[in-house]
């Protein structure tokens, strides 16, 4: 049975596995990254914004409840299926749903905005086209953010446990910084028999980004940055 790394942290480490499960593959799971939420004052809501925007479940997840209250009778623009379902899992009264890539719900959103005030909920660490192109349409994004992601830390031995001693066959990478570390991780001279097969399926472009240029051969960038598609680009390969 094909060994799939799930490098994603909780709770969709568990969807993905079980979906994995379903296909025939058997998932092992090695977060590589994880999210703690962030101090947030209800200071920070700008009072002249007309809409809030999301583009990560985690943005919600981590949110106190004083700011959702806050927030919650403005339009809320989440990103994609699932964000919009946290969204009106949280409170929010009015949710639409984008296309499921950030930079689409930008263009999407953009002459509409324009000239506006908008509150984006959102984590430390993003990618930043997304506002860009919003402030390059005259959209005034104000940022609140509600978590940070961080890579845990772990030894030699942590990761064999995890991985039963027993080589992957392939990894999914959701992001920039757990690329980065299933890079460094892979170099370990402890852990080389392990990822030295290994074939790498990256969620977009800029994810694969990261890894050296001399993995190329072994690195799979899904068609769309959607775990679908990444799981077709897997079930293809197989």
């Amino acid at each position: 049975m094909v060994r799939v790394l799930v490098t994603r942290p909780e709770p969709g480490a568990s969807r993905t596995a079980r979906r994995l499960q379903e296909t025939g593959f058997q998932p092992v799971l090695l977060p590589l990254t994880k999210t703690v939420a962030l101090p947030v004052e209800t200071g920070l809501v700008a009072k002249n914004a007309i809409a809030v925007l999301i583009t990560s479940a985690n943005a919600i997840r981590h949110a106190p409840k004083e700011i959702i209250a806050a927030l919650a009778a403005l339009p809320c623009h989440a990103v994609g299926k699932r964000t919009a379902e946290a969204a009106r899992a949280a409170g929010f009264l009015t949710v639409n749903e984008g296309p499921g890539n950030a930079e689409a719900l930008a263009d999407m959103l953009a002459d509409r905005l324009s000239g506006k005030a908008v509150i984006y909920l959102c984590g430390r660490v993003r990618f930043p086209a997304f506002e860009a192109r919003l402030k390059a349409a005259g959209v005034w994004v104000h940022p609140i953010e509600t978590y940070d992601t961080v890579a845990p830390a772990y030894s030699d031995a942590a990761v064999i446990g995890h991985l039963s001693g027993l080589p992957v066959d392939a990894v999914l990478l959701y992001s920039a910084k757990a690329a980065a570390t299933m890079q460094a991780l892979a170099r370990r001279p402890a852990l080389h028999d392990l990822f030295e097969k290994t074939r790498v399926f990256a969620l977009s472009r800029r994810i694969a980004a990261v890894l050296d240029e001399a993995a190329s051969e072994k690195i799979r960038v899904a068609a769309e940055p959607d775990e679908e598609a990444l799981l077709e680009l897997l079930r293809g390969w197989r």
